[in-house]
């Protein structure tokens, strides 16, 4: 174990969410020799819920989420206004409470420092309430960062789980529920049975503008329980989100080549353009750190992955714009329900943003589900960069 001081170590990683303490789980697993600092304001992991399919992680790397895990099922459903589907495929869930316990056992005591940043160099921190903390490396991990030189629309939330007296009598996932009203987008309801009285139930929807309704969308989850005649007895916890679902931009402008601080996870830009999924790639780069970070040029190394990353998303980039330029927003549901018609495997691959060239070809043949001229004029205007 690496000697410790308070105003030095070897990896200082700002930023406690899903990439930030992923890694420093995995530093802690792989590299325990080396002194490792995890900065975060507020409780390690937040109020989420993270899901993830069996596909999304290679065998090699599920060692890192396994003890994480707090649901698992072995198929997931998908329901629209005229398709319905159940998919064997397996689906977990993690809490931020359950990576908050495994960061605070992997790391040594004093090494979790619960303080915001407020300035981030290469080589060290600035804390808010005074301090400087040195490091061989910083690790940028704190989440988007600067988005107004992307083009972007929006995926946001709402997610309550409810204590449902009787019974709420789902068995499985339903991923999206899409026979719900369509408001503000495409909107969709997606349900997880964490037991037999708790369901967690998130409001959710691809919207052209990043504003966040909590009460009013509070309101419609107490319509759809309504509707499902479940006997609301207790909400137990709450998340909200607005993630960004990138249609084009300049990732030499996201993360100038000049920035030589090292980043992960979405403030790198590594995240699924289209569903702003970030947890598969976040377990990739927690998975290559301990060999990355024996590198004198990590931040170029981290650089350079998010630059591939980059490149990698152009697909599921010109989806998005097929979704918000080429679909009125009341009938971008029509995009999902013709995809969840498609073949598992591809749906597997998509979401884990390793599709194929088969995949790619097999999403956009045929009559596509919106205008054919708006989709003609869409795929003109998209940036392929």
């Amino acid at each position: 174990m690496a000697v410790r001081n308070s105003d030095f170590c070897d990896i200082a990683i700002v930023g406690g969410g899903l990439a930030g303490g992923l890694a420093a789980l995995a530093l802690a697993a792989k590299r325990p020799d080396l002194d490792v600092r995890l900065v975060e304001p507020g409780p390690v992991g937040g109020n989420h819920v993270w899901s993830f399919f069996d596909s999304d992680i290679e065998k090699r790397d599920r060692w890192l989420v396994a003890p994480l895990v707090r649901y698992h099922w072995d198929r997931y459903d998908v329901a629209f206004p005229a398709h319905g589907r159940t998919l064997r495929m397996g689906y977990k869930s993690i809490t931020g409470e359950a990576l908050a316990e495994a960061v605070a056992a992997a790391l040594p005591a004093g090494c979790i420092i619960a303080d915001k940043a407020k300035h981030v160099a290469p080589d060290h921190v600035l804390f808010a309430r005074g301090g400087r903390l040195s490091a061989k490396h910083v690790i940028d991990a704190r989440g988007a960062g600067k988005l107004s030189d992307l083009d972007c629309g929006w995926q946001k939330f709402v997610g309550q789980a409810l204590t449902v007296e009787g019974g709420h009598g789902i068995e499985r996932p339903l991923v999206m529920d899409a026979t719900v009203d369509q408001i503000d987008g495409y909107r969709f309801v997606y349900l997880l049975p964490f037991d037999a009285e708790t369901v967690f139930v998130e409001d959710t929807y691809y919207s052209d503008a990043p504003d966040l309704d909590v009460a009013t969308v509070r309101e419609r989850i107490a319509s759809y329980a309504a509707r499902r005649q479940w006997n609301v007895t207790a909400t137990t916890r709450e998340e909200t989100g607005v993630l960004p679902v990138v249609i084009a931009g300049d990732f030499d402008r996201l993360w100038p080549e000049s920035d030589r601080t090292g980043r992960i996870g979405v403030r790198a830009g590594v995240f699924h353009a289209l569903t702003g999924y970030s947890l598969p790639d976040a377990v990739r780069t927690a998975a290559a750190l301990s060999d990355l970070v024996g590198s004198p040029e990590l931040p170029e190394r981290l650089r350079e992955r998010g630059a591939a990353s980059w490149r990698r998303q152009r697909f599921y980039r010109m989806l998005g714009a097929m979704l918000f330029r080429a679909a009125a927003p009341a009938e971008r549901y029509r995009i999902f329900e013709r995809f969840y018609r498609l073949s598992p495997g591809l749906i597997a691959r998509f979401y884990a943003g390793r599709s194929r060239a088969a995949d790619k070809l097999r999403v956009l043949s045929g009559k596509p589900p919106v205008a054919v001229g708006r989709a003609l004029a869409a795929l003109r205007s998209f940036d392929w960069k």
